[in-house]
């Protein structure tokens, strides 16, 4: 989240980016921009004095920065166009871009979840516009492989996700792992987990030491999606979840291995690693009190990065989650970041274009670096300091090489996202047992699986 955010399963391409693979919803016509031929403009200076009105979610810290100074870099190069930005946090911009979109004064450029429930709604709506020539024309489709495009990329029917018309580009990588306050395991005579079973028994020590297991704040609901599927990695193979998480046929929710994990998450409730009250605590909340001393574990995603590390220094660390079994690859929750989208309404498409083109590029990756973020281009090539920013990047290069990501649940259907964050804060909350929670997931993936074809 994502950020939530938003998401998108990636693995290793020759410029260090990412792979991607998915399928979903929505139908509208191609505009003829959509046209690798169609006339351009990539000269922004020759577009006269224009205002792009811009909406993201990069409201954090590191993610803010970026965006403050990229835009103020774009500006300065292209002194006639002028950025209007509106950030919103995730949940924000999911709940009003919508309404946003569909009025007469929509906004030129916006960060939009590429999943079924927005992205792929908002091209059945015919409201984002294909970018096939502004690929073509700047060289996107050969930058972005794509393994990467394809994320941001539907038919013109809108019911298949992962080819056909490009509709964004992404700044940024994500995975979700576990950060972990080094100096509290060191207090505990404890090392960073090896396995599974290693990290489970940390958190059974810390709770007996009186300290807070996991840092969980779910009352946005989405937080959990983390947590399970970090869980489900360690039972449910990747494939299989790909397989749910795109919503494609072939698979069931209703099998012994999302049942353990399903189990697992139950458990923990049970054994008191998370902190009373979490289904009621806030996601900023919670990660603000682990970066001030709260807790030992906290699964969050990379995005995070900027934020602990100035406030924690050397006391945060940051892991992949560890295989259930020795030997096995690791698999890991993530992708790239909410892809920035031009609008159909925009009546500065080419400004907007080369504003996109600018906040993606080679030079931006490396400002993403120097603000924390962890750049979804050029990411082998950038330099890192140590500690955290290190652990992330390290990290995030050894997952990827071994395809190890798999996508976040909620892109499954145009509706899943509001099933899987509802039934699990009910399967925390223990107001469905783990057979009812699988149903719940088990009843929207099939019926959409089974009507799209």
């Amino acid at each position: 989240m994502k950020s939530f955010r938003s998401r998108t399963l990636i693995a290793a391409s020759a410029i260090g980016v990412l792979a991607v693979t998915a399928c979903a919803p929505g139908s509208s016509s191609p505009s003829p921009s959509a046209k690798p031929n169609a006339a351009v403009t990539t000269d922004a200076a020759k577009l006269g004095n224009v205002t792009l009105i811009v909406w993201d979610q990069e409201v954090r810290g590191g993610q803010a920065a970026q965006m403050e100074q990229l835009n103020k870099d774009f500006q300065a190069k292209y002194p006639n166009i002028k950025i209007q930005r509106v950030s919103r946090s995730f949940d924000d911009l999911k709940t009003t871009l919508r309404l946003a979109l569909s009025g007469n004064e929509a906004p030129d450029v916006v960060e939009a979840n590429n999943g079924r429930s927005d992205m792929g709604e908002f091209v059945k709506a015919g409201q984002l516009l294909p970018l096939n020539a502004y690929a073509a024309a700047y060289g996107w489709d050969r930058r972005y492989p794509e393994s990467v495009r394809q994320y941001s990329s539907y038919s013109p029917d809108g019911r298949t996700f992962g080819e056909g018309n490009l509709y964004g580009l992404p700044q940024m990588g994500e995975v979700v792992g576990i950060f972990y306050n080094a100096k509290k395991l060191a207090k505990f005579g404890l090392q960073p987990p090896k396995s599974w079973s290693d990290f489970e028994s940390a958190m059974a020590t810390a709770k007996a030491r009186g300290e807070v297991p996991m840092m969980l704040g779910n009352l946005d609901k989405w937080p959990a999606i983390h947590v399970f599927g970090t869980i489900q990695g360690r039972s449910t193979s990747p494939d299989d979840i790909k397989t749910l998480a795109f919503g494609r046929k072939g698979a069931s929710w209703k099998t012994p291995d999302n049942l353990k994990a399903a189990q697992e998450l139950v458990d923990w409730v049970d054994k008191g690693y998370f902190e009373p009250g979490f289904n009621g605590t806030g996601y900023d909340p919670a990660w603000q009190a682990f970066s001030k001393g709260k807790g030992v574990f906290l699964i969050g995603g990379t995005w995070l990065q900027a934020d602990l590390a100035k406030a924690m220094g050397s006391d945060v660390a940051f892991m992949l989650p560890p295989a259930a079994n020795a030997g096995d690859k690791p698999v890991a929750t993530g992708g790239t970041g909410l892809p920035f989208a031009i609008t159909a309404k925009s009546k500065h498409p080419d400004a907007a274009a080369a504003y996109i083109n600018f906040i993606t590029s080679e030079q931006a990756m490396k400002v993403l670096t120097s603000t924390g973020n962890l750049p979804v281009a050029d990411t082998s090539s950038q330099d890192v300091g140590g500690g955290l920013q290190k652990d992330v990047f390290t990290a995030f290069g050894d997952i990827v090489k071994t395809d190890g990501l798999v996508p976040y649940l909620d892109y499954a259907t145009p509706t899943m996202y509001d099933s899987v964050t509802a039934s699990l804060q009910d399967l925390l909350a223990k107001k469905k047992t783990p057979e009812q929670f699988l149903d719940s997931l088990q009843k929207d993936y099939g019926d959409f699986s089974a009507s799209n074809g």
